[in-house]
C-alpha cells in the first residue's frame, strides 16, 4: 500500500481515517455465525499476531486513524499477555489520533479484570458486548457459550475502566415470542448501555442453523413476527431516549458508533487479518477466510486477498446510495455530489419519485431518507432503486 502522512489530504472516501482488525479465534463456533472464525487453534494465536503484524507492515509507515475496531471471532478470547502483544503492535502501525474511538468486540463469558485493564491501558474506549439474548432458552438455540448473568458481571468490570459500552441483541430466533423480545429489550435497558444494536437473525447458507432449517429441525419466524419485533424495538428504544441512527443501531445522544458510520458513509477504511475487508483508493478487497491460507500467504509474501474489485464511478455512486440510505440522516444531495461527482436525482431517475409517492422515502429538498415504513422494507427499497437505475442505464445504452 502507498504510505501517507499522518494527516493525508485526500478525502475520506479515498484514503482511510478508519481501520478494522480481525481476530478470528473463538472457543466455539455458534450455529448462526457466518464470520471468518477459527476454533481449536489456540496454539496458532501467537503466530497469527506475528503474521498480522507482517501484513500491517506493508503500509510502509504508520498510518494514524480516527477510529479503530477489533472484531472477530472473539478478540477477548486471547489471554492478557496475547492482548498486550497484539495491541502494542497494532498501535505501532495504526496510531490513534486525538479524539479517537477504539472499539473492541467482546463475549461476556471471556472477559475478566486483567483483560479489561489491558484494553483500557492501550486506549480502548468502547466495548461492544455480544449479549444476543437474556433468555437461557434462546441462547441455547443460538448456541452461545455464555449465560445471561455473564452480561451484567462483564458490564460491572468494564465500567471500572471504560464507560462507553454497547450491547448486541438478536431477534427472530426460532421459538422466540414478542414477549421474549420485549423482555430482552427491558433487561438490556436496565443495564443502561450507551448503544444497542438489534439484528434480525439471518440463515446464512452453509451455517449449522441454515442446515437445521433446511432439515426441518428449526423453523424460522414469519415476516409479520419479525416486523413486530423490529417495530417494537424502534418504539421502545426511542421512548428510552435512544436515537435510531441506522437501520439496526440505536444510540444515546453522542454515542453513535463512529467507526461503523464510516462504512455507512461508504468512506475508505483499512482492514487487516483473516477474512478482513478493506476499501482504499476506490479498490475493495477481502482477505482469505481460512486461517492456514491466510498465514501461508503472508509468510510467502503473496497477496492476502482472494477478492479485489475497483468499481466504476457510477457503480461506486450507486453503492454509496445503498449504504447512506441505511442512515437516519439519509443522503445529503450536496455531499453526495461532492463524494461521487453524480447528482442524485438524475442518477436514480423516476424510481426515487415513485418511492417517495409510496411513502417509503421522505424528501426534504436537501436530503432524502427512509421513512418509518421504508426502514421496515429497507432492503427492498434499495433493491428497487438499483434495479430501476440499471434498467434506465440499459435503455440509455440501447438508444446510443
Amino acid at each position: 500500500m502507498e504510505a501517507t502522512s499522518s494527516h493525508d489530504s485526500r478525502p475520506p472516501w479515498r484514503w482511510p481515517r478508519a481501520a478494522y482488525v480481525h481476530i478470528p479465534f473463538c472457543a466455539f463456533h455458534c450455529g448462526y455465525c457466518d464470520f471468518a472464525v477459527s476454533v481449536g487453534q489456540d496454539q496458532r494465536i501467537d503466530e497469527y499476531i506475528d503474521v498480522l503484524t507482517h501484513e500491517m507492515s506493508a503500509l510502509g509507515q504508520p498510518q494514524s486513524v480516527q477510529t479503530l475496531f477489533f472484531g472477530g471471532g472473539t478478540p477477548t478470547y486471547l489471554s492478557p499477555l496475547q492482548l498486550e502483544s497484539l495491541l502494542e503492535r497494532v498501535l505501532h502501525w495504526l496510531p490513534l489520533r486525538s479524539g479517537h474511538e477504539f472499539s473492541v468486540e467482546a463475549n461476556p463469558g471471556t472477559l475478566d479484570a486483567d483483560k479489561i485493564a489491558v484494553l483500557a491501558r492501550h486506549r480502548v474506549n468502547r466495548v461492544s458486548l455480544g449479549a444476543q439474548s437474556f433468555s437461557p432458552k434462546l441462547l441455547r438455540v443460538l448456541e452461545r457459550d455464555h449465560q445471561p448473568a455473564d452480561v451484567p458481571r462483564a458490564l460491572d468490570q468494564i465500567r471500572k475502566h471504560i464507560a462507553n459500552v454497547s450491547l448486541d441483541l438478536i431477534f427472530g430466533v426460532p421459538g422466540q415470542t414478542l414477549a421474549d423480545w420485549e423482555a430482552d429489550l427491558e433487561k438490556a435497558l436496565a443495564l443502561e448501555p450507551c448503544h444497542i444494536a438489534t439484528y434480525g437473525l439471518t440463515y446464512e447458507k452453509g451455517t449449522r442453523l441454515w442446515k437445521q432449517q433446511q432439515g426441518g429441525q428449526v423453523q424460522s419466524l414469519d415476516e409479520d413476527q419479525e416486523l413486530a419485533m423490529y417495530t417494537r424495538a424502534i418504539d421502545r428504544l426511542a421512548a428510552a431516549g435512544f436515537e435510531h441512527y441506522e437501520i439496526s443501531n440505536f444510540a444515546r445522544p453522542g454515542f453513535r458508533c463512529r467507526h461503523n458510520q464510516v462504512y455507512w458513509a461508504n468512506e475508505a477504511y483499512f482492514g487487516f487479518g483473516m477474512g478482513a475487508a478493506r476499501y482504499v483508493e476506490g479498490v475493495r478487497q477481502t482477505n482469505v477466510r481460512d486461517l492456514g491460507g491466510y498465514l501461508r500467504r503472508v509468510r510467502e509474501g503473496r497477496p492476502t486477498y482472494f477478492q479485489s474489485e475497483e468499481l466504476s464511478p457510477r457503480d461506486r455512486a450507486l453503492e454509496t446510495v445503498a449504504t447512506q440510505l441505511r442512515r437516519a440522516d439519509g443522503i445529503d444531495r450536496l455531499a453526495f455530489r461532492t463524494q461521487t461527482s453524480f447528482d442524485l436525482d438524475p442518477l436514480l431517475g423516476k424510481a426515487l419519485g415513485q418511492l417517495i409517492d409510496l411513502d417509503l422515502i421522505a424528501d426534504s429538498g436537501a436530503c432524502v431518507r427512509l421513512t418509518r415504513k421504508g426502514k421496515c422494507l429497507a432492503d427492498s427499497v434499495v433493491a428497487s432503486l438499483l434495479a430501476a437505475e440499471s434498467t434506465a442505464e440499459s435503455a440509455e445504452g440501447a438508444e446510443l
